[in-house]
């Protein structure tokens, strides 16, 4: 966790560390007032750490003395081509890290080398960090001026408390708008991802002003689409606000645009609707202020000819004209706009300015609803999935955020499940939990039928807009759906709401199709099939919480149940598994492994820990009825269980209780030994014979804490909805002592797999999860009685089960005795591999193909 590079190429241009000069008058400084830290007490170790600097012949230096400080904020921001600079650079994100050393804050420039490390999420918010060497950038403008720049850390644990009040050393570092340290760029950007607005750039405050309409010239659509191309200045627009799309950045290290933004609003007056595009430095003043429905008087705009490959949404009124040969401009400048927001109140009855007309659909509608169909919903959140990240094509270090989410109407036992990617909205995607009323606009309906499981789900374009509990005043409330929706939640009560609602957790949608060539069809990849040799390298190729599907191929040769008894929640986040989900490379520690893995083999043969009672042999004769069907989805229980007290990824645990053998004990006893035929574990003889010649052995079969839906609980909203969340640009202190994410129940759930899985050349293996997870019994359930066939279906709204643990054991044994048929068997594996931060990464196998379903 720590890196070194050389001199950073481009030099500061904005107010950074005054170096200690006595020769000056540091009040006069452009930049800021130093505070010195004489008066607080004892002495600043940055304080310090700047004296060295100052009397070292070298750009850097190794400080004296390492002490911890805490880290209170990490901002990202682009940075440009600076002027010696004769090829184009790809994007460039820098990042300014804000320290405590408990007397003085301080903000630091980053040394791209350990972008890395805010890459993974290793360096964040909150944490202790020692600094082992620093670096100067020097403002050659100004007079004793520079940047303080990290150059080598260690990234330590989280903190309990931090406080916030210790000043900035530098006075400059607290101006309002903040401005990065380097470059021209006039902002910071959100930390993961690029649609957000962040920071204080971004206004709230436009209002509603009256206009004297006496003198104004108002030109009609129609009219202005027919005269623009022989028009100098155009008249002003009357319109109202139908859509508004979310933010696009566009900034580029050799463009130097100050504020690179772009946004589209879809406006109509009574003779057409058309695209305005607002351009740079007007968005951060008027995007957030605007919101659709608004009616605006444009003024001083510019018109060009339409981009011709974007598509503009569909008009809310079909007899309204849809205009798509010209484009309104609103800039800054060139010429300067002019946007007025006119009260409701004011509008005139014969300007004849459009309504908004939802197209809200009930889930009941949505099974006979085309593809591509554009619909409005509105419902209850029962499921808030965590916040994850997928690469934009164009660049690989730009990412989308989006999580998904399941509404409910009252009009089916189905929810609609939801796409939502950030709709540049943070306050509310960030924000969101279950049991609030959920309205969502503009939303595609993506459906094949053709595909089992059917693929049936809502997803949001580009105009998608979000709207939260409080929806009094807002332009849909009149409509009859809206109306039926609050009826039906008039009645429900506060149980049932409790009862069915899941928040965070790994969810593997969507289902991949049941054969690998329409999987093979699906997808959209430049390669297929991962080699299992290049897994490591796509693993560590991903950052925070980013999650990919990839597939490979090889030999299922290993199965182990994990029972879903509770207790080694704590046990996941302790430094040992993070160790064990950490691969080794070196050949000692192979030989290491290897040693260890034939002393567990040998207590798995001596010591069945978990004995038959958790697969009874009476699991054969359960009736079709009786069964459960095998799902795979966000509401299960995928608790780790505490292992036999040598398990080959965790080591020896004395203090552990022996839970399996005491149950056997007391309940199986001596016919407990007798059934061992049914086993919490199978091992295929290839696995015996292979095992100790592998060249890589890659285990990521580990379920951590994040990865658990939890059962929600409406008073520790603010909590959970932190821990399903990205990580925050800056610390926020907690209210009180937060309680772990441990301490809540989880879904229901049948425990997880560990699986290993065999490269086709026998040189390398891969442990992975199985998280199989069940619904209600159906007309289907006798159907589904296989590991292969479980993996065909996705969990969507499971409801209460009756606690019979005798059901898990026996699907457990069911799904293990499918594997046993797969021996040496050719499979190709679909696996979701996810980077949770922190060195945390977890790979589930989502499904398998063989050869009976490859074609």
């Amino acid at each position: 966790m720590s890196g070194e590079l050389g001199q950073p190429q481009a030099g500061p241009s904005h107010a950074g560390l005054d170096l200690p000069n006595p020769e000056r008058n540091r009040a006069g400084v452009p930049g800021g007032v130093i505070r010195r830290a004489g008066a607080q007490g004892r002495r600043s170790w940055i304080q310090k750490v700047l004296e060295q600097i100052t009397d070292s012949p070298l750009q850097w230096v190794t400080p004296s003395e390492v002490v911890p400080v805490a880290v209170l904020a990490v901002q990202r921001y682009l940075l440009e081509d600076e002027p010696r600079d004769t090829i184009p650079k790809p994007p460039l994100y820098c990042y300014d890290v804000t320290i405590s050393d408990g007397v003085y804050q301080e903000k630091c420039y980053l040394d791209p080398s350990l972008n890395f490390l805010v890459y993974k999420n290793i360096l964040k918010v909150g944490i202790e960090m020692k600094i082992s060497r620093v670096s100067c950038l020097y403002n050659e403008k100004r007079l004793g001026q520079g940047i303080l720049c990290i150059d080598n850390v260690h990234c330590g644990e989280t903190l309990e408390d931090i406080s916030l009040e210790t000043p900035f050393r530098n006075s400059a570092h607290e101006e309002v708008p903040e401005r990065p340290l380097r470059g021209g760029k006039s902002h910071y950007l959100a930390l993961w991802n690029n649609e957000d607005p962040y920071g204080d750039i971004w206004l709230t405050n436009k209002q509603p002003e009256e206009h004297n309409f006496n003198n104004t010239k108002i030109i009609s659509l129609s009219h202005l689409e027919m005269t623009w191309s022989n028009r100098r200045n155009f008249p002003a627009l009357l319109v109202r606000i139908l859509h508004k799309s979310k933010l696009r950045y566009y900034g580029k290290p050799d463009k130097k645009m100050i504020e690179p933004y772009q946004t589209f609003l879809e406006v109509a007056d009574s003779s057409g609707t058309v695209s305005v595009i607002m351009w740079n430095a007007l968005c951060p003043e008027w995007y957030k202020s605007l919101r659709v429905g608004l009616v605006l008087l444009l003024q001083d705009y510019s018109v060009k000819k339409s981009y011709p490959f974007r598509m503009q949404p569909l008009p809310v009124d079909p007899q309204i004209k849809l205009i798509s040969t010209m484009e309104i401009c609103l800039n800054l400048r060139d010429p300067p706009t002019n946007i007025i927001i006119i009260p409701e109140k004011q509008v005139k009855p014969e300007w004849r300015l459009p309504k908004l007309n939802h197209r809200f659909i009930t889930r009941s509608e949505l099974d006979d609803m085309p593809e591509n169909h554009i619909c409005d919903v509105i419902g209850i959140l029962v499921f808030v999935g965590r916040v994850q990240r997928s690469k934009k094509k164009e660049s690989r270090e730009d990412f989308w955020s989006y999580r998904w989410i399941h509404i409910a109407d009252g009009t089916s036992e189905q929810p609609f499940i939801v796409e939502l990617f950030s709709t540049s909205q943070p306050e509310i995607f960030e924000n969101i939990y279950p049991m609030t009323y959920f309205v969502c606009t503009q939303l595609k309906l993506v459906r094949n039928d053709a595909q089992v499981p059917k693929l049936l789900y809502l997803t949001t374009t580009n105009e998608s807009r979000v709207f939260l509990t409080g929806h009094r005043g807002q332009p849909y409330t009149n409509d009859i759906k809206v109306k039926n929706f609050i009826h039906w939640i008039k009645t429900r009560t506060d149980s049932e709401e409790v009862r069915t609602t899941v928040i965070g957790g790994y969810y593997p949608y969507p289902p991949v199709p049941e054969t690998f060539s329409k999987y093979s069809n699906s997808v959209k990849v430049e390669s297929l099939l991962t080699a299992i040799s290049e897994v490591r390298k796509e693993i560590e190729d991903l950052q925070y919480r980013e999650q990919k599907r990839i597939a490979i191929q090889g030999i299922i040769t290993v199965i182990k149940y994990i029972p879903h008894a509770s207790a080694t929640e704590n046990a996941s986040a302790s430094e040992t598994l993070r160790n064990a989900n950490r691969p080794s490379t070196s050949q000692a520690t192979r030989r290491e492994n290897q040693s260890q893995e034939r002393d567990n083999n040998k207590q798995y043969q001596d010591d069945d820990p978990m004995g038959s009672q958790y697969f009874p042999a009476t699991h054969e004769s359960l009736s079709p009825t009786k069964k459960k069907r095998i799902l795979q989805g966000p509401c299960a229980k995928l608790i780790p269980v505490p292992q036999p007290e040598t398990s080959p990824q965790r080591g020896n645990r004395p203090d552990t209780p022996n839970i399996f053998q005491r149950r056997e004990s007391t309940s199986a006893g001596v016919q407990g030994k007798a059934r061992k035929t049914i086993s919490d574990r199978w091992e295929s003889p290839l696995w015996r014979e292979k095992k100790f010649g592998l060249i890589d052995h890659l285990h990521y079969s580990c379920v951590h804490p994040e990865s658990i839906p939890r059962k929600f609980i409406f008073e520790q909203r603010k909590f959970l909805t932190e821990q399903f969340n990205s990580q925050p640009a800056k610390y926020i202190p907690p209210e009180g002592r937060p309680p772990k994410l441990e301490d809540f129940k989880s879904a229901r759930s049948l425990g997880h797999f560990e699986v290993t899985i065999l490269g086709l050349n026998h040189e390398i293996a891969i442990d992975v999860a199985f998280l199989p997870m069940y619904s209600p019994e159906d007309l289907r359930t006798s159907q589904i009685d296989t590991l292969l066939t479980c993996m065909n279906y996705s969990c969507v709204y499971p409801q209460e089960t009756p606690g019979n643990d005798r059901l898990p054991r026996a699907l457990a044994g069911d799904i293990i005795k499918a594997v046993t048929k797969l021996d040496k068997v050719h499979i190709v594996g679909i696996l979701d591999i996810c980077n949770l931060g922190n060195n945390k990464v977890e790979v589930y196998l989502h499904k398998i193909y063989s050869p009976t379903n490859t074609s």
